[in-house]
This record gives structure tokens, sequence and C-alpha cells, in this order.
């Protein structure tokens, strides 16, 4: 048991150097004193992301701290149980530190969950590659997986957007999950997927080989990112698609077009034209900031020296169903022989591998912004 608690607090205590704990309660106590001035709300919009930083401040301090005050406890029941001996005290405090032990991974995860927009809602489009009625097939398998991992964590999901496959499946389809931190998990899931498996559309029961590419973005708010009315163009159409009693008996699919960037998003699968002009608003809001954020990321890179992969044909992750059973992440080389089961929505552990693989990645620097 002793043991167990010294590495729970061991960890922590590498959280709390990792967030730089001592920086962050200091910043925090900067803006609560900045928050007490009598002018403080003459600004409210200000104020406002003022009262929101100190929330997030909070929200980081505050379990790192609840958890060092539960281990210094166990320590001195710990001291306790050694002076007198009881099985059911020590039975207790064996329960009670396995719990701090699963909170401190738990929490481990969350510290490396500190990007900007890692909280958000995840927008995700599923886009069929190299393969044909193969790689439209592996599009919807891929869709089913992550639909299934977001019921898994009680997210909302909503498709917002589907081009059916000429045979089956899907050329593309977007949908957006909401919840806390699902753009901040999924993120791992960007890039190239690639399925190898015996077709089930071929006669000849050869194995083939198929690719589908995964985009994940943040939800943002339309306060965040403005788009400006000059700069769009919005049609309607007829909407097309898996069905329903609505589709193709009027013009409620949306279809709008940032005119500067060329991107575009479309919603057809909501009731009312309103309501896609709504989700298509939203979806095309955060494409665009997306777009200029990665290309701020690119120009980085290109001060850095460093020169980024094409990611089509890039494969992030290889699925074989045949003649052997594994899923490989080659970025993190984490993998699993039970294919079925993250078939079935069991990423987690490839999220969580992602996330290490990645803050091991990054410089200092990065780490503290």
């Amino acid at each position: 048991m002793n043991e167990t608690l010294q590495e729970a607090r061991r960890r922590l205590d590498a959280i709390g150097e990792h967030l730089d704990l001592a920086r962050l309660k200091a910043e925090l106590e900067r803006l609560q004193r900045e928050s007490e001035s009598p002018e403080f709300w003459a600004e409210p919009a200000r104020a406002q992301a003022t009262m929101q930083q100190i929330a997030r401040l909070r929200n980081q301090i505050e379990p790192v701290e609840r958890l060092q005050a539960q281990a210094q406890e166990y320590s001195e029941w710990l001291s306790l149980l050694q002076m007198e001996y009881d099985e059911a005290m020590a039975g207790e405090i064996a329960a009670r530190i396995a719990q701090l032990q699963h909170e401190v991974e738990q929490l481990e995860l969350l510290t490396l969950l500190n990007g900007e927009y890692d909280r958000n809602n995840a927008i995700l489009e599923i886009n069929s590659g190299a393969g044909g009625t193969e790689a439209c097939d592996w599009a919807e398998m891929l869709l089913r997986m992550y639909l299934r991992w977001a019921q898994r964590h009680g997210y909302r999901t909503e498709i917002v957007d589907e081009s059916p496959g000429t045979v089956t499946g899907y050329s593309s389809v977007g949908v957006l999950i909401e919840g806390e931190y699902a753009y901040g998990k999924l993120k791992s899931e960007h890039g190239v997927h690639r399925l190898v498996r015996i077709s089930p559309f071929d006669a000849n029961k050869r194995r083939h080989t198929s690719f589908v590419l995964v985009e994940v973005m943040p939800q943002v708010e339309q306060t965040e990112y403005v788009l400006k009315p000059e700069e769009l163009k919005i049609e309607t159409f007829r909407a097309g698609g898996h069905g329903g009693q609505h589709v193709n008996k009027t013009e409620s699919a949306v279809r709008i077009t940032h005119l500067p960037t060329g991107i575009t998003a479309s919603c057809q699968n909501e009731r009312s034209q309103h309501q896609n002009k709504e989700v298509a608003m939203r979806v095309l809001a955060s494409r665009v900031a997306e777009y200029y954020r990665r290309l701020e990321e690119q120009k980085m890179r290109a001060l850095k020296g460093e020169v980024a992969p094409a990611e089509w044909g890039h494969q992030i992750r290889s699925y074989v169903l045949q003649p052997y059973t594994l899923v490989k992440d080659h970025r993190t080389d984490y993998e699993t022989g039970n294919v079925q089961a993250v078939l079935d929505g069991e990423i987690d552990g490839f999220i969580e591998a992602y996330l290490r693989w990645s803050a091991s990645k990054r410089t200092p620097v990065e780490t503290q912004g």
C-alpha cells in the first residue's frame, strides 16, 4: 500500500511540475485581485473573459491540490496503521489508495488536454479515398466506430452532412460530436486510416487495401470566428442521402461557400431550411477557423525548417482483418489484436497513447503555452 501511495504522490508532483502550479496560482491570485476592483465590470466583455480565465485556472489547480491533500491524509492513516494494525481499517485504506491511483491516472490524461480548443465539441469529416466501393464501406465502418465511442462516453452525436457511396457506405459523411473534451480526445484520429481485408464485394475473395481520410476540427462559436455576410454564397437544394420521409421533397438542404477560401459546408439532415442553415453556418465557421489555424501552423513549421509530409497516403493507423488481426497506430506504435473491439468503439487506448506521445514531442515552450 505504501509503495502505491508513494507512486501516486510522485505522479502528482510530476503533474504539478508539468502544469507549473506555482505560476498558475500566481496568475489566479493576480486575476482575482483584478476582479475585486470597482472598475472591473466597466468593460463587460473583458470582465467576462477574465472570469472565464479564473474558472479555467481553478479547474487546473483544484484537482491537483485535492488529490495531494488526500494523499497526505492517507499517508497519516498508514502511519497510524503501523502503530496499531486493524484489518478493517487496512481494507478501507487500500480501497481509498486504489481510488486515488485511478483519479491520478485520469488527471494525468486531462493534464495532457490543455490545448486552446481541447474542451470543445468536435466535427469529424470522413472521406473515402483509394479503394472505390471498399473505401466507401470502410468510411461507414469508421463512422460506426466513432458513434459507438461517443455513445460510451455519453456524448451527443449528429450527422450533419452525407454523400452516399454508389454501391454502399459513404463517399463522405460529417458528424458533430458534442461533449467536454470531444475535440481534445478525437484530434488523435486526424489522418489516413488504412484497412486490409478479404473484400466482401469481390467474388474471387481477394485481399483489398482501402484508405479513408478522417479530418477532425474543433467546433468554434460564431462569436469566436465571425463570418462576414458579403463573403458568403448561400445555395439551397433538395436533400439526398440515406433518407427519411422529408428527403428530396423540398429544397431544405443548404450549402454555404466562404468565397475568400472556397471552403464549403452543407447540411441536409435537419427538418427545415432554417435549421440546416444554422448548422451549416456553425460547421463553416469551424472549418474556416481551422483553415487559418493550420495556415499559421504551416508558416511556423516553414520558419523552423520543418517539412510536413503529405497527409494523403501517409496513414496514421492500419486495421488488418486478414490474414491476421491487428490494429496498429504508426505514430505511437500502440497496437491490439482485438480488431472487433476497436471497430465497436474501444479506441481509448489509442487516444491515450497519442496524447502521451504528442506531449513527449512538444518543446518546453509549447508545453507551457
